[in-house]
């Protein structure tokens, strides 16, 4: 827990919104607008379980709509409160701006601990909170898209779809007013994986600019860095999953709620992932150390750490003892403002939540789209591309028969150069694009001003900056 002398994270997240408008020419009446959540609302509603009525109470809150609908997951959890919504809401909505997703931010919440009820339960109680917030429009297609969030998945999301469906029977665009559903209920392809993917994408692009690589210390690529990821969760799974099979990185640290595994040798992430979804947890896993107080790891020497999990993990009473060069926020609001400003100090390069945990919302959209058009990605255009693609492997085929020996394709070049991109292939592309062109936006405003000491202040720099442009543009 942190200290009481730590701001709250709705205070850390003004915190860091005033430190980058201090930069910024705006009026105070514009800053002021986009700094305040728009509207919060608390949902109490019963539920009739195990032959007695149990009460549940819920959020939904909108922080910004320069554009609409608003976006932001629900998220099942008991330390749900509407100051950790709002926050949320708040981080949605400049999370959306710097990765270009024309949305507003929003974020939801129930106080419930899921593993508390079966699937029945909590099937009741998913599409009550929907039916209570559907019918204030705050799910719906065109005004506010929620999304799964911790303690929530591709059920819930269906739930919720078809509930909205059931009140609204009319509504060609239903599908639209949640994504993350299940590929089956008109979810996209990729989407599960996204935020872990976002997460590769964001280290990859870091570690393409060389001269930002260097203030962290570090050089090269991703081969061989070792990694500590706190939180095996969805995010934390995929992006140590893709770092450490696709990009040759050393997973050597994993912390969960029941302690952490270290191996300096690099972990089997899947054998870990398999043994935590066995045994509900990382003790008793044969092939690593165990250390009961997870906590401790986050201050052992690696090259990136990975905060994968609940915010406020790093704080001021253990800022000063991480030795990580390189801070990725793969999690929500992981450090907080007091101890950013020691990590700053000491030098540390923070890769910001706004930005590397983008994957999401970046696939949310690209699923929001695809249900607005009624068809799936690539399904027009995938075989005309491998007939193009077959007029040039012909020639280069007729090609190699006349030049014989003296020259010949590589084995695999007509398989891959065939075959046109399915949907999964086009949602990658479009999110690596997304993360590469959010993350070039943050570096340039990061080495271009001398007042801008972080990518942190950068990535609010853009975003505040596109949200201001919005408010203009409707006559604020």
């Amino acid at each position: 827990m942190a200290p009481r002398n730590e701001p709250s994270f709705r205070e850390s997240v003004d915190l860091m919104f005033n430190r980058a408008a201090a930069l910024m020419d705006l009026s105070p009446g514009l800053e002021e607008k986009i700094r305040v959540c728009n509207s919060t609302y608390t949902v109490r509603f019963g539920v009739r379980l195990r032959g007695q009525i149990q009460t549940f109470v819920g959020y939904r809150s909108v922080h910004s709509e320069h554009m609409e609908p608003v976006k932001g997951g629900i998220r099942y959890s008991l330390s749900v409160n509407q100051d950790e919504v709002e926050a949320l809401a708040a981080l949605m909505t400049y999370k959306c701006a710097l990765v270009e997703t024309p949305f507003g931010g929003s974020k939801g919440g129930l106080c419930i601990d899921p593993r508390q009820y079966d699937e029945h339960e909590l099937e009741q109680i998913t599409r009550r909170f929907a039916y209570e917030l559907a019918k204030r429009d705050l799910i719906n297609p065109s005004q506010n898209v929620p999304a799964p969030d911790m303690g929530t998945g591709e059920r819930e999301m269906a739930w919720i779809a078809d509930q909205y469906a059931r009140m609204n029977t009319t509504d060609i665009n239903a599908r639209a007013c949640v994504t993350g559903k299940p590929l089956n209920a008109g979810g996209i392809a990729g989407r599960v994986e996204a935020t872990g993917r976002g997460v590769q994408y964001a280290l990859r692009e870091f570690f393409r600019h060389p001269g930002d690589a260097k203030k962290a210390g570090l050089s090269g690529k991703l081969d061989g860095k070792r990694v500590i990821i706190q939180g095996l969760g969805n995010v934390g799974y995929h992006a140590a999953k893709f770092l450490s099979e696709e990009d040759g990185a050393r997973i050597t640290g994993i912390i969960e709620r029941d302690g952490a595994l270290y191996d300096p040798d690099g972990l089997d992430v899947q054998a870990v992932h398999n043994w935590i979804v066995k045994h509900g947890g990382v003790t008793g896993f044969p092939d690593a150390t165990h250390q009961a107080e997870g906590a401790a790891v986050l201050e052992h020497e690696c090259d990136i750490l990975i905060p994968a999990a609940m915010e406020g993990v790093i704080n001021l009473t253990n800022a000063d003892r991480i030795r990580a060069p390189l801070i990725l926020e793969a999690a929500n609001g992981p450090i907080t403002a007091g101890a950013d400003e020691i990590l700053c100090e000491k030098g540390t390069v923070i890769i910001p939540d706004l930005f590397a945990n983008a994957g999401g919302v970046t696939v949310s959209y690209f699923e929001w789209v695809k249900n607005l058009s009624h068809i799936r990605f690539g399904r027009m255009q995938r075989r005309q591309e491998e007939a193009r693609h077959e007029l040039v492997v012909a020639e280069l085929e007729r090609l190699d028969r006349y030049l014989g020996d003296a020259w010949s394709m590589s084995p695999d070049f007509k398989a891959k150069y065939l075959r046109g991109a399915d949907e999964l292939e086009l949602v990658r592309s479009g999110l690596d694009d997304t993360m590469r062109t959010a993350y070039q936006a943050m570096s340039e405003v990061w080495n271009a001003r001398d007042d801008v000491a972080d990518l942190r202040t950068a990535a609010y720099l853009v975003s505040i900056d596109r949200v201001a442009k919005s408010y203009r543009a409707k006559g604020l």
